[in-house]
């Protein structure tokens, strides 16, 4: 079973780019962030004919997240972040997938930090621990993929003295995503790679990409009850050449389960 997470940043914009990934790499499960289109526009046909049924939760020009899966539907479980029913924002969704409960997040970015943004992610990080925790209790299958808007350590960063101040790299946010991993979660990438420089996001200024100067913000963290399955687990970084690409790269791992 193969399960992906991308950040197309653009479902409109990267819809092309989006298909043919899918076509080479056929991933049984992909977890779709930033879609920026409302939910009604959403190209259900088009991921259809490319052999996916889909369900995701849209907004107008911001955030969004989905999940594909290969020759079914996801069976829908949640559609929001639970804790906050004042939060409108599309970044959270659940489904049951061969078994698995696959959960696709958009965490917040964070920036400016101090201040309002920062704070509403510290909170999100925090209704996202409840639920993690709540996963894990129930003794589910369970994965947690997305954009965490999160470099955990040193080693996820290109120049880390550069990032000290950012919200994605600062003391609370990095202690907060320990704290949810420290649950029982598995990162799957860092857990196949302990040693190795891999980024997930690379900006689109300065030929970040070119040179390499990039960060690990997508993962991929497995529940207890089915970290043994893990086989394999990297990073599609070809799609980030291509022309017009994401600034994101496709994440995936590859577990050895049947599906139940």
């Amino acid at each position: 079973m193969r399960i992906a997470t991308f950040n197309i940043n653009g479902m409109n914009a990267r819809l092309p780019a989006l298909l043919q990934w899918l076509e080479e790499e056929q991933p049984d499960v992909a977890c779709l962030q930033e879609l920026k289109t409302p939910h009604e526009k959403f190209p259900e046909l088009a991921i259809e004919a490319a052999g996916y049924g889909a369900i995701w939760h849209g907004q107008k020009s911001w955030n969004g997240v989905a999940i594909l899966q290969r020759g079914a539907k996801p069976q829908e479980l949640k559609v929001g972040l639970p804790g906050d029913e004042e939060d409108l924002q599309s970044r959270y969704i659940e489904a049951l997938v061969d078994g698995v409960v696959v959960a696709c997040l958009y965490l917040p970015n964070g920036n400016p930090a101090p201040g309002p943004k920062f704070d509403y992610k510290l909170k999100w990080m925090e209704r996202l621990i409840i639920r993690g925790q709540e996963l894990i209790d129930s003794g589910v299958p369970a994965v947690l993929a997305g954009d965490f808007n999160v470099m955990p350590h040193d080693i996820d960063v290109y120049k880390p003295e550069r990032w000290l101040t950012d919200a994605l790299f600062r003391p609370e946010s990095r202690e907060a995503f320990h704290r949810l991993v420290a649950q029982g979660w598995t990162d799957s990438v860092r857990a196949m790679h302990p040693d190795e420089v891999i980024y997930t996001f690379w900006d689109y200024f300065r030929n970040a990409f070119g040179r390499n100067a990039g960060i690990r913000i997508d993962h991929l963290l497995l529940s207890p009850s089915l970290a043994p399955s893990l086989r394999g687990a990297g990073v599609h970084t070809n799609v980030r050449a291509r022309e017009k690409p994401s600034d994101h790269a496709p994440t995936w791992i590859e577990l050895d389960w049947k599906g139940a």
